[in-house]
C-alpha cells in the first residue's frame, strides 16, 4: 500500500503510533503535538520496548513482530499485523525514534527521513519508546498543500485520541498540544473515561447496556433520548477493543430508538462488542475502521434488543399501560421514606350538646327582616323619570359631523388583491411582470439571516435580549476551547457570556432573533460547523460564524407563513446584496415566464 493510503494527514500519524504503544502492553501514554501535527506529532510509552534489531527493521515495508504465521491473520489481538504504519510514516517525514527494553542497560535512538536511515546509535533512555515524527510531507509539497488548517487538523487528532483512549480505560493517556495539556485521563473504568472526555455532565446521560449471548457480547452506554444531538459526534463502537464504523449497526442503534428520538437528531452510544477474532475481518481497509462479519443479521437482532431492553428497563421507553393510574403512584419525594403509623388526638373535654346550647342563647341576627311590598312597588317613579330624561337629551345640542371625502366611490372597488401565495409551506409563489416567482422560503431566509449576522458582527454593533435566568450549557472541554476561539465574534452578534466555567459556559444575554430555547441547538451547530465544515486558511471565521447560525434560526420547509410574512420574506430577500443564492450558493428562487407557461398548454 502507499504511503497516502495509511497515512492522509497527522491524525493517521497519531492513531497508528498510539495503537504500537498499546500493542507495547504500556500502562501510560502521552500524546505531544505541535501545530497541529504538522510540525510534531511525538508518542511515548512506558511500554515493552523493542531489541536493536526489531528497531531496525520495523521501518521495512511488511516486517512485523506482532504475527508469527499466516494462521495467525485468523486470530488477532493487535492492533497492528501488516507491518506498513512505520515504513509508511519514514517515507514522508522525519523519524526519530528513542526504544529500550527493561532487561538491557541502554537503549537504540535510529533517525530516519524519506525512508532512508540518518543515523543508528546507542542512547540512553527509559524503558518503552518514544517515536517522534517530524515535518510530515516534507517530500510531498503537493499533499502538504491539501492539508486543512490546524484547527481542522487538531480536530481529525483529537477524534483519533478519544476513539483509542475510549477502547482502552484501563491505560492512563495525556495529550499536550503546544505545550499546553489538553487532556488528562487517569486509569478508569469505561463509564469515568466517558465522563473524563465528555464532561460531568455526561453521566447523567448514559443509560447502561448489557448482554451476553454465545455470538456476541454488548457492554457500554448509549444516551437518553432527550439528550440526543443533531451531530453524530458521540457515536462509538467498538469490536474487540478497536473502534469501527458500521452503518449497518448503526441502523440498528436507530430501529431501537424508533419513535424516542426527535426529527434530525441522532442518539449517543459507546458499545463495545465482543466477538470471535476468528468470525471477522478487519483487513478489507487500510485503516481498519471498517470490519466485514460473518453473521450480521445476527449481530443486528441482539444488538437492537440489548439497546432496547435497556431502554425499558430504565423506564426510558414509555410503558404502555390502560389499566395503571397515575394516582396511586408514590411520589418522588417519598420514594425512600419509611411508612409511619398516623397519630391521633382525641380532646375528651369536646361536649356536643353544651356547644350547641351556648350558640344557640349567644346566636342574635344581626340584621331585622322586613316583610316584602307587592311587585307593583318595584315601579313607583319611574313614569316621572322617563319623561324627565327625555326632555333632558332633547335639550342637549350636538356639533354637526364635519363630513370627509372617500377618494373610492364604493367599498368593492378597493384593491385587495394578494401579491403572494404558499406552496406547499415549502416555496413562496409570487407575481412578476414577465411571469412567476417561486422561492425556496428556508434558502432565502437563510441569506437574509445571513447578511444580517455578517454586517452586525463587521461593524460590531448589535442589541441584545437580556435573559431573566442565564442559561447553562453544558460541553466538553474541546467544544469550550473552539467557542472562545469565536467568542467576540459571538458577542458582536448579541451574544453575552457571562461566566466560563470548567464544564459549561452561563449565557446571559443573546441576540433578539434568538429564542431561548435556541441556544443550546445554535452552538452545537456552531461548533460541529467549525469542527466539519473545513474552514481553509483563507477562509473567514466570521463568515463560517454568519453561515451557521443562519443556518440554526432560518424557517424551516413546512413552515406555514402568514400572508404579512410571505411579503416581508420576498422584500427582505431582494433587499439583499446578493439575492440570487442562499450562503452555500444554492439558488434562492427560480422564475417561470409567461412564454414557458403558455408551452405547457401547446
Amino acid at each position: 500500500m502507499a504511503a497516502g493510503e495509511v497515512v492522509q494527514r497527522p491524525a493517521s500519524v497519531v492513531k497508528e503510533l498510539l495503537e504500537n504503544a498499546i500493542d507495547a502492553q504500556a500502562s501510560e501514554i502521552k500524546l505531544l503535538i505541535k501545530d497541529a501535527g504538522k510540525t510534531l506529532v511525538q508518542v511515548i510509552d512506558n511500554g515493552s520496548g523493542m531489541s536493536v534489531t526489531d528497531a531496525r527493521f520495523s521501518f521495512e515495508r511488511h516486517a512485523t513482530s506482532k504475527i508469527k504465521s499466516a494462521d495467525d491473520l485468523f486470530q488477532l489481538s493487535t492492533k497492528g499485523f501488516r507491518g506498513e504504519a512505520l515504513a509508511s510514516i519514514a517515507a514522508i517525514a522525519h523519524v526519530e525514534l528513542k526504544t529500550k527494553q527493561e532487561s538491557d542497560d541502554v537503549g537504540t535512538q535510529i533517525v530516519i527521513a524519506g525512508s532512508e536511515v540518518k543515523a543508528q546509535e546507542v542512547v540512553v533512555t527509559p524503558t518503552g519508546t518514544s517515536i517522534s515524527v517530524k515535518n510530515l510531507f516534507f517530500n510531498i509539497p503537493a499533499r502538504r498543500n491539501f492539508l486543512k488548517s490546524n484547527t481542522v487538523e487538531l480536530r481529525h487528532i483529537i477524534d483519533e485520541f478519544h476513539r483509542v483512549a475510549l477502547a482502552h480505560p484501563s491505560i492512563q493517556f495525556s495529550m499536550y498540544h503546544n505545550g499546553s495539556e489538553t487532556f488528562h485521563l487517569p486509569t478508569s473504568n469505561f463509564r469515568q473515561r466517558i465522563v473524563n472526555i465528555f464532561g460531568t455532565k455526561t453521566n447523567e446521560k448514559l443509560v447502561p447496556v448489557n448482554e451476553t449471548t454465545e455470538v456476541l457480547t454488548v457492554s457500554g452506554f448509549v444516551g437518553k433520548p432527550e439528550y440526543a444531538k443533531k451531530t453524530r459526534g458521540e457515536q462509538f463502537f467498538f469490536v474487540n477493543n478497536r473502534f469501527i464504523k458500521s452503518a449497518y449497526l448503526n441502523h440498528a442503534i436507530n430501529s431501537a430508538f424508533d419513535g424516542l428520538l426527535k426529527d434530525g437528531t441522532h442518539a449517543s452510544y459507546f458499545l463495545d462488542l465482543t466477538v470471535n477474532p476468528q468470525t471477522i475481518d478487519i483487513n478489507i481497509h487500510p485503516t481498519k475502521t471498517e470490519i466485514k462479519f460473518d453473521d450480521e443479521h445476527t449481530l443486528y437482532a441482539i444488538l437492537r434488543s440489548a439497546v432496547k431492553h435497556s431502554l425499558g428497563q430504565f423506564s426510558i421507553a414509555p410503558v404502555l399501560d390502560f389499566d395503571r393510574d397515575a394516582n396511586f403512584d408514590t411520589p418522588y419525594d417519598f420514594q425512600n421514606k419509611q411508612a409511619k403509623a398516623p397519630k391521633i388526638e382525641v380532646d375528651r373535654a369536646f361536649n356536643p350538646f353544651q356547644e350547641e346550647r351556648q350558640s344557640k342563647s349567644s346566636f342574635s341576627p344581626s340584621y331585622k327582616k322586613e316583610p316584602a311590598g307587592s311587585w307593583e312597588s318595584l315601579y313607583v317613579g319611574m313614569e316621572s323619570k322617563s319623561t324627565k330624561s327625555a326632555t333632558d337629551f332633547n335639550e342637549i345640542q350636538f356639533e354637526s359631523s364635519e363630513e370627509t371625502g372617500n377618494i373610492f366611490q364604493d367599498d368593492a372597488s378597493l384593491d385587495t388583491k394578494q401579491s403572494t401565495y404558499q406552496l406547499h409551506n415549502k416555496y413562496v409563489v409570487s407575481t412578476i411582470k414577465s411571469g412567476m416567482l417561486v422561492i425556496d422560503q428556508h434558502r432565502a431566509h437563510q441569506r437574509i439571516l445571513y447578511e444580517s449576522f455578517l454586517k452586525h458582527i463587521t461593524i460590531k454593533e448589535s442589541v441584545s435580549q437580556q435573559l431573566l435566568f442565564p442559561v447553562l450549557v453544558f460541553l466538553s472541554q474541546q467544544e469550550m476551547d473552539c467557542i472562545k476561539d469565536v467568542q467576540e465574534d459571538l458577542e458582536h452578534t448579541g451574544f453575552v457570556f457571562a461566566n466560563f466555567h470548567n464544564d459549561h459556559i452561563e449565557i446571559s444575554g443573546v441576540p433578539i432573533s434568538v429564542p431561548e430555547s435556541e441556544v443550546t441547538v445554535i452552538l452545537e451547530q456552531l461548533i460541529s460547523d467549525i469542527e466539519n465544515e473545513v474552514p481553509d486558511s483563507h477562509f473567514s471565521a466570521t463568515d463560517l460564524l454568519a453561515k451557521s447560525m443562519a443556518k440554526s434560526l432560518a424557517i424551516k420547509r413546512g413552515q406555514s407563513l402568514t400572508l404579512v410574512e410571505q411579503e416581508h420574506l420576498v422584500n427582505s430577500l431582494f433587499a439583499c446584496k446578493e439575492p440570487n443564492s442562499s450562503p452555500t450558493n444554492k439558488a434562492t428562487f427560480v422564475t417561470i415566464s409567461v412564454d414557458e407557461i403558455d408551452k405547457k398548454f401547446i
